[in-house]
């Protein structure tokens, strides 16, 4: 999936504690799949910061493989459940974290939703009535990514081959360690002692332009595994 992050400056790479607290989904980094609504955003942080305003792509690996690595919360619309999380991580007053998720994706609680969502904190709209008004709400859509762990399955569109295989490489070694519960050391000797690397650095081969789940699949398969 193609997601779209706008913002004042380009990324170039991601810092999770720049985040803002107290979000809809929590603190994280967030994206989209409107490309229109990362475009507005990107307009209205570069009037704020003195810039034009940039959209950086990104592509979202939404597989099986995700899926097995990481703790992924979805929801489809605006709903009950989707109105209790986003209340329960917009208080800055709750004892404990908002949630455990490495993703959450769903809809957004963009400016005209945070209006209505106020009055209703406040008391003065029925929660029934609320979740009726936002059926007819325009369509939205944000994913945050909350963890370290999460952000290996997004990828920077725009990169050399350098920094492909930097990227591929780092992102293998990631999740070597999580799933196989072992050490840096001992699985970086693994991977890059390994065949799958020595195909991954040769250009000519073009394995860089595949994903790094599939470079990742090859190295188990090279191993074993």
């Amino acid at each position: 999936m193609e997601v779209y992050h706008g913002s004042h400056t380009i990324i170039e790479k991601i810092d999770l504690s720049k985040g803002q607290l107290n979000r809809d989904f929590g603190q994280g980094f967030y994206v989209t799949k409107i490309r229109k609504h990362a475009k507005n955003w990107a307009e209205i942080m570069g009037g704020k910061c003195g810039t034009q305003g940039f959209v950086t792509e990104f592509t979202y690996y939404d597989t099986a493989f995700t899926e097995r690595l990481c703790k992924v919360k979805r929801f489809e619309k605006y709903d009950n459940e989707w109105l209790d999380f986003i209340v329960f991580n917009r208080n800055p007053f709750s004892p404990t974290p908002a949630h455990d998720y490495d993703i959450v994706e769903g809809p957004v609680a963009d400016d005209k939703v945070q209006y209505r969502l106020t009055k209703f904190l406040q008391g003065h709209i029925e929660k029934s009535v609320f979740l009726k008004e936002l059926t007819y709400h325009e369509t939205t859509h944000q994913i945050c990514f909350c963890t370290m762990k999460a952000l290996l399955c997004l990828d920077h569109k725009d990169k050399t081959f350098a920094l492909r295989i930097a990227d591929i490489s780092e992102k293998i070694l990631s999740t070597l360690i999580i799933e196989k519960k072992s050490d840096e050391e001992t699985m970086s000797n693994l991977f890059y002692d390994s065949d799958t690397f020595a195909r991954l650095s040769d250009e000519s081969s073009e394995l860089n332009r595949k994903t790094w789940q599939e470079v990742y699949e090859l190295l188990m398969s090279d191993l074993k595994w």
